[in-house]
């Protein structure tokens, strides 16, 4: 392998979305440098962050029925049991939850935590706080999906933060996903809210750093045969 071919290998690419963001950075950065040099470095230092953020690296995600793998890149912030959003139409009865914090320096490209068609979407306005706070959760601005399998349901909660102002999703309702397959993103820092069948034991703990499309945060069939994986 060549020295450039080894050196892309180490760079995820880009994702569309960021192009036109990484672009008015780099403009902004030559302006800066007419105005003055100093200025000019600050702005190639917030471009090559703005690069940095909508990386999209492949990952490596393991693949078996009843699996269901982080959404998000991040720091599992909390892992409880809450009655669901009504938008997702799964009941009254309080549901596992595991809750994900993208800081602004997380890849925040979402995947599909589970194999299924994509029953429902629904968008709601609402606030920006913090999203790593619990109320967020119900204030905030959210986009909302349900994932079905086979009688199996998994809510799927994009959250909106104090600096995210736009949630963008690539799914459409009737769409069938693959555990790992991209459906959006959030910019600039949010929460991912997974809510889990009843009675589902989660694998993961709070303060714990998981990868979208690789992290395993369920197992709705830890009995059966080895997992396998897919790359994307």
């Amino acid at each position: 392998m060549s020295i450039v071919n080894s050196i892309r290998s180490q760079i995820a690419p880009i994702h569309s979305e960021g192009y036109p963001f990484i672009g008015a950075f780099a403009l902004l950065s030559l302006i800066l440098f007419w105005v003055w040099t100093p200025l000019g470095w600050i702005g190639t230092v917030l471009t090559l962050w703005c690069a940095y953020f909508f990386r999209d690296p492949v990952r490596v995600t393991p693949v078996r029925e009843g699996l269901i793998v982080s959404p998000a890149d991040g720091r599992v912030s909390r892992v409880t049991n809450v009655v669901p959003p009504v938008e997702l139409d799964l009941g009254s009865k309080p549901l596992p939850r595991v809750s994900i914090f993208m800081s602004v320096f997380d890849c925040h490209v979402n995947r599909s935590p589970f194999a299924g068609r994509i029953e429902r979407i629904v968008y709601k306005a609402g606030k920006f706080l913090n999203a790593d706070l619990d109320k967020a959760s119900e204030d905030n601005e959210r986009n909302s999906l349900v994932i079905a399998n086979g009688g199996v349901r998994i809510g799927v909660v994009q959250i909106a933060g104090l600096v995210a102002r736009r949630i963008v999703s690539f799914a459409r309702e009737g769409d069938v996903v693959a555990a790992g397959d991209r459906f959006g993103l959030i910019r600039f820092g949010s929460r991912l809210d997974v809510y889990l069948p009843e009675g589902t034991k989660p694998l993961v703990a709070e303060g714990q750093t998981s990868l979208a499309g690789e992290t395993v945060l369920a197992d709705l069939k830890g009995g059966d045969a080895l997992r396998t994986f897919r790359v994307g």
